[in-house]
């Protein structure tokens, strides 16, 4: 008896349902898919529970007659390829005929659609037992997908929780109404309207109902071409940056894509704009002829194949970088004499506490070297310490320095302190230097989860829809870090309360600075997070290079410096301070001879 044995077509559906269908979003994208080569111009999608219970996609297209609804669950079954010539000539979203037989195989599909003439109602479970009947004429097509992975558990299980799916639900139809603006989508869950578009062909202002007003007001627009290619959409002022690619959006003809070698290309056009860790906001569509591109790679049909990738890197990187050239990126800011900014600006010490107390006093001394070198080093006369007339270190809990004491003896170029000890000349980064005090106080803060403080006037933050969701579902654990939260109407959250270490004058920008790190990433590690947290903070909370700093703002830094946990890096790995004892800088000088 043979042991080959063809195999049974609900087998092969769920077989082939593993790669199309891994989780409600790519049910949604290829219903969508689906609506939009059927020339609809209003896409209706409802969820119920983020589309594990239930996805209803409506349409206003040509709809299809009782024949052809009943062939669309076959499997290969499709309208868009002919012959094998087609598929080197693909316009339409869709073309392989597996995506409803394979959805089919997973859930319970209902399926109502008329092209004007006939209408017709199709259910079917499991992949089977369809059942037909005849229904009203409003043209167009409905389709209901319930109990996903009813009958696979082991992908059910799988599944991301209700928040994920449906943040990356919203980030698809968010990409697919900037592909189509001229198609009116509306996406709603559990009766809540997540995005309704006009679709009035403005993408612009679907940049604004995406992204919301700060976003539009800096976004440019480009457009170019050469002999292969026509790119046109908007890119972002380099100010406005985002944690990961996810603002990237790219389409070719229409279809939303994940290139590799464009995102690069892309972000190599902003390289001394913005940071290598910071990414823009993009949109951008690329006209092309189908033959000079493969679409056929995997069943989801997001990745690409170009057959003259670098005239098209060309085209993208010089179109982004021209834009770019154009702008004046340099910030209005007032000029002031130095006296001026002694007068104003902020002790050192005050930017550190936020409770008020009468600034230190220092004396300045000098060390006698002739003794230090002359006498063991346990016998060196101890100068009256620095770190006692700091008021920073309690009584109950002592520290311990990891360097000894240093005398600053001035600033070079707004940025190094010169200090020195017993031991020899030192020269310490100002910025790196607080990030790294900043970072272990912000760090502390956290892991003993301090009270938050309340806010007089409470901070209002725009987001993004599946943004928005990616918030909500970490919002206990934000709480944890003293941020209270709460949602405030559509893809708006209100912060009421934040700890007690981040500045007033620059509270907004701290809390978004959270908010992407927390939107940048899927899977969390509590920890790896609260690191990543206290490191981007306390960059933003400690002093630049070029701030001016006092005498004694520089004795309170060296100090607090030596008694950090580690005082030789800031929280990137950046050295701190470097060193040159009294013998280098006398060989430097030939004064000691080898």
């Amino acid at each position: 008896m043979s042991k080959i044995q063809i195999m049974d077509e609900i087998l092969a559906n769920k077989i082939a349902a593993g790669e199309v269908v891994e989780k409600t979003m790519n049910v949604v994208k290829e219903l969508v898919e689906n609506a939009i080569d059927a020339q609809s111009d209003e896409i209706k999608i409802e969820l119920i529970d983020s589309g594990v219970k239930e996805v209803k996609v409506t349409d206003n297209g040509i709809g299809m007659d009782q024949e052809d609804a009943k062939l669309a669950f076959s499997r290969h079954a499709t309208s868009k390829l002919k012959n094998l010539d087609d598929l080197f000539n693909i316009e339409s979203l869709g073309f392989r005929g597996e995506a409803l037989p394979s959805i089919a195989s997973v859930s319970n599909i209902e399926l109502k659609t008329s092209n004007g003439e006939r209408g017709t109602y199709l259910t079917l479970s499991g992949g089977k037992d369809m059942h037909i009947e005849d229904s009203d004429l409003q043209k167009g097509t409905t389709i209901t997908v319930k109990d996903l992975f009813y009958n696979t558990p082991v992908r059910l299980k799988y599944l991301k929780n209700l928040y994920v799916e449906l943040a990356n639900i919203t980030d698809y139809v968010n990409k697919m109404a900037l592909s189509y603006p001229n198609i009116k989508f509306t996406l709603i869950n559990n009766g809540k309207i997540l995005l309704d578009t006009d679709g009035k062909g403005d993408l612009r202002k679907v940049i604004y109902q995406i992204y919301g007003a700060d976003v539009t007001k800096k976004m440019i627009e480009i457009s170019g071409e050469n002999d292969d290619y026509y790119i046109h959409g908007y890119i972002s002022y380099p100010e406005m940056q985002k944690s990961n690619r996810n603002a990237i959006t790219t389409l070719v003809n229409g279809r939303v894509i994940k290139n590799n070698e464009l995102n690069k290309i892309i972000t190599d056009a902003y390289h001394t704009y913005i940071p290598k860790d910071k990414f823009p906001i993009i949109v951008l569509n690329i006209d092309v002829d189908p033959i000079l591109i493969d679409i056929n790679i995997h069943p989801t049909k997001m990745d690409i194949k170009f057959s003259k990738m670098d005239t098209l890197k060309e085209l993208v990187y010089d179109e982004i970088t021209r834009q770019l050239e154009k702008l004046t990126l340099i910030p209005n800011i007032s000029t002031r004499t130095e006296e001026a900014v002694r007068e104003t600006t902020i002790p050192l010490y005050q930017a550190f506490h936020n409770d008020t107390k009468e600034e230190p006093k220092y004396e300045e001394t000098v060390l006698d070297f002739s003794v230090a070198d002359t006498l063991p080093e346990e016998d060196i006369p101890q100068q009256d310490s620095i770190e006692e007339k700091i008021e920073t270190k309690t009584e109950e809990e002592p520290r311990k320095a990891r360097i000894k004491p240093m005398i600053p003896r001035g600033v070079v170029y707004l940025t190094y302190i010169i200090a020195e000890n017993e031991d020899g000349m030192y020269i310490i980064d100002q910025h790196a230097a607080a990030e790294r005090i900043n970072y272990e106080k912000v760090l502390k803060s956290l892991k003993e989860k301090e009270q938050p403080v309340d806010l007089l006037i409470p901070i209002k933050i725009e987001l993004t829809s599946n943004e928005f969701l990616i918030i909500r579902n970490h919002l206990d654990m934000l709480k944890e870090c003293a941020f209270v939260i709460e949602g405030f109407g559509d893809n708006t959250i209100i912060v009421r309360s934040h700890p007690n270490w981040i500045p007033e004058n620059i509270a907004e920008e701290c809390i978004r600075k959270v908010i992407d790190i927390v939107v940048s990433k899927e899977n969390f590690d509590f920890d790896q997070f609260v690191w990543r947290m206290a490191a981007t903070i306390a960059c933003r909370m400690s002093i630049k290079a070029n701030d001016y700093l006092s005498y004694e703002d520089q004795v309170w830094l060296l100090d607090n410096l030596r008694y950090c946990d580690n005082p030789f890096t800031c929280p990137h790995g950046r050295p701190t301070i470097i060193t040159y004892t009294r013998y280098e800088l006398e060989k430097l000088f030939k004064r000691a001879q080898d």
